[in-house]
């Protein structure tokens, strides 16, 4: 199956260039689209900033586009997008399909002096952690945000799921693409998937500080081995998920196999 990833920075209120892309990635093959995070929104710094109302406006006319697309290109496209709701403004997942639409809300926000989300956003803080799951075409999808891949708890979620391909939109910065490669590669072979990193790009300037956000895009077979990979500029990435090689992999190490004889999946 086909997977395109959209590596862009903060789209225009136009959707002129989001149409184009998704056309592109139809004309490719792709049966899912992902966008990285804060692509549909302004960057995080830049929205705190922003009023409710305008906030509300931007997503609702991003959610409406997607929604139109889906349809126009039968295609699957999973985006974050800020949800603006009864004066409350959630962070979260959509998947936009050609019948429906969902939306998940991210389970751990940052909550950093530098970068504070859990402050900002009204997502709920509980102990009953989900992710959004679907399947297309006899593969399963979880999809995550770039900050929850630190969490073991929403791993174990993903596995119960019995997830083929982990979706993880990101807006990571500040030179940490060494370190996301390990645990991204630690993460696909453990649990014997892919993983499809989409990493927005364009950068901030906060007070003396510049926040580049560095793109590096890429596909991580189920072995631990990064396959397909863009650098730092706006572009699309296509790639291709071999169910066959998926199947084979799991048979050969047998991780999985090993927490189904405990019943631990």
């Amino acid at each position: 199956m086909k997977i395109t990833a959209l590596q862009l920075s903060t789209l225009p209120l136009s959707n002129k260039k989001l149409r184009d892309y998704i056309g592109k990635a139809k004309k490719d093959g792709a049966k899912v689209v992902v966008l990285g995070e804060y692509v549909l929104n302004n960057f995080f710094k830049e929205l705190v900033k922003l009023q409710k109302n305008m906030i509300y406006i931007q997503s609702r006319q991003k959610i409406e586009a997607l929604e139109t697309y889906a349809k126009e290109f039968d295609i699957h496209i999973v985006a974050p997008i800020v949800i603006v709701d009864n004066e409350k403004i959630y962070k979260a997942i959509g998947r936009f399909s050609p019948n429906e639409s969902e939306f998940k809300n991210q389970e751990f926000l940052i909550n950093y002096n530098h970068w504070d989300e859990e402050s900002f956003f009204d997502n709920e803080i509980h102990n009953k952690i989900s992710v959004m799951t679907f399947s297309i075409n006899g593969l399963n999808f979880a999809v995550i945000f770039g900050f929850e891949i630190h969490f073991d708890h929403i791993w174990l979620e993903i596995i119960k799921a019995n997830t083929d391909v982990v979706l993880i939109p990101s807006a990571s910065t500040f030179g940490s693409n060494q370190r996301w490669n390990e645990i991204l590669k630690t993460r696909a072979f453990l649990n014997s998937l892919y993983i499809l990193r989409v990493n927005r790009v364009g950068s901030y300037e906060d007070e003396g500080s510049f926040w580049n956000f560095y793109g590096e895009t890429y596909l991580i077979n189920p072995d631990g081995f990064i396959e397909e990979s863009i650098e730092s500029y706006e572009n699309m990435l296509t790639v291709n998920v071999d169910i066959k090689e998926l199947r084979e992999i799991n048979s050969s190490w047998k991780f999985k196999e090993y927490l189904k004889k405990r019943d631990l999946i």
